[in-house]
């Protein structure tokens, strides 16, 4: 079996983010950045399946993580490869990518590796769009479950536990497949520093959108952004009433 996990560059989530000049983007000038936290939950489930595979079957799964950006993304495909994932795809763009240009480069690259499975998170946490998974499902026509929380196999087919508004839904599909991470399917394993030593001469396959002949012509255009406030205005009641006064000149109730 293979595995393919996309792995996106997002900005640290504990650093404060602040905009560009002309407020279309965030000003990722000395911020660090870091897998985004649903991919590191989507590889880490996939090396758990390869290691669960390894000792019940004896068979072995390879794990392919794709990148998608400017150069600087090979440092996070790095650590997805120290963290265990078997070689990458780094598809190389300055470009503005928006959630649908990256669903047609990743069907690109599922043209090329032939995966039987795509395990990736549910959303990135620097746009929050929660789209390519489903994009990427619709491009191959493969059947997707969004927000697992759990998934195992029985024979050909994967289940999935998916988190809903209302409680779990159990789901079961045949392979090929588009899963997406939620939270609770697990806890990412840390890269170890000997890992990220090895991963350094480990194989990553580089591509443009033109050699995979996807324009980069993305369905949204940011006009602006804007930055919430953090601030607060803490204010001491003696009692409920009080407290019902100030909540009432707050329009909150």
């Amino acid at each position: 079996m293979k595995i393919l996990v996309p792995t996106k560059r997002v900005p640290d989530p504990d650093q404060p983010i602040h905009l560009n000049a002309d407020k279309t983007a965030a000003d990722l000038t000395g911020i660090p950045c870091v897998i985004n936290p649903f991919d590191a939950i989507a590889l880490e489930e996939a090396l758990r399946i390869r290691e669960e595979e390894r000792s019940s079957a004896g068979s072995d799964i390879e794990i392919v993580a794709v990148g998608i950006g400017p150069q600087a993304c090979e440092k996070e495909i790095r650590i997805a490869l120290a963290m265990g994932a078997d070689r990458a795809v780094h598809v190389v763009s300055d470009e503005y990518i928006d959630s649908w240009i990256a669903s047609n480069l990743l069907k690109a690259v599922v043209d090329k590796e032939q995966p039987d499975l795509i395990i990736m998170g549910k959303q990135a946490i620097d746009a929050d769009n929660n789209q390519a998974g489903q994009f990427l499902a619709h491009h191959l026509n493969w059947p997707q479950a969004t927000f697992a929380s759990e998934i195992s196999f029985e024979g050909d087919r994967v289940k999935v536990a998916r988190e809903t508004d209302t409680g779990i839904e159990n789901v079961s599909m045949e392979l090929p497949a588009v899963i997406t991470t939620d939270l609770r399917l697990n806890e990412p394993r840390y890269a170890s520093l000997p890992a990220m030593m090895k991963a350094k001469r480990k194989q990553v396959d580089a591509y443009t959108p033109a050699d995979l002949s996807v324009a980069v012509d993305p369905k949204v255009e940011i006009i602006s952004m804007e930055t919430l406030s953090a601030k607060r205005n803490c204010v001491r009641v003696n009692n409920v009433d009080e407290l019902i006064v100030k909540l009432k000149e707050a329009s909150v109730l």
